[in-house]
């Protein structure tokens, strides 16, 4: 079954980094676009950042673009997210997607957790 895993999240202080990683597996993702969407508790999932197949075009949210960078490695099948300058704001559980022009998979998300 196809299948995208996310790790890296953690609970840090204002100010931190933490990079997210997502790696596909029981499917070929390298020709898909990927990207990254977060959800608080009570809140509507967000666009954070996406990256097409070749990884030479990327995307940003306002909120995150000049502290978030996405990235990713066709040949180990994974997408990053390097995530400088964390705020309390980007708090919630952060999902990793993939499709050919919707996103037609995703992930178990992982926790993100910034105190103030």
């Amino acid at each position: 079954q196809a299948q995208l895993v996310e790790s890296g999240g953690g609970l840090v202080q204002a100010g931190a980094s933490l990079r997210l990683s997502c790696t596909a597996s029981g499917h070929t993702f390298n020709i898909y676009l990927m990207g990254w969407f977060r959800q608080a508790p009570g809140k509507e999932r967000e666009f954070v950042a996406n990256i097409d197949w070749s990884g030479g075009t990327t995307k940003y949210a306002g909120s995150v673009e000049g502290r978030f960078t996405i990235s990713r490695d066709n040949g180990k099948s994974t997408v990053f997210l390097q995530m400088n300058n964390l705020k309390p704001e980007d708090t919630g559980v952060y999902y990793c997607a993939a499709g050919p022009n919707k996103y037609d998979y995703w992930g178990q998300g992982t926790q993100v957790t910034v105190s103030s």
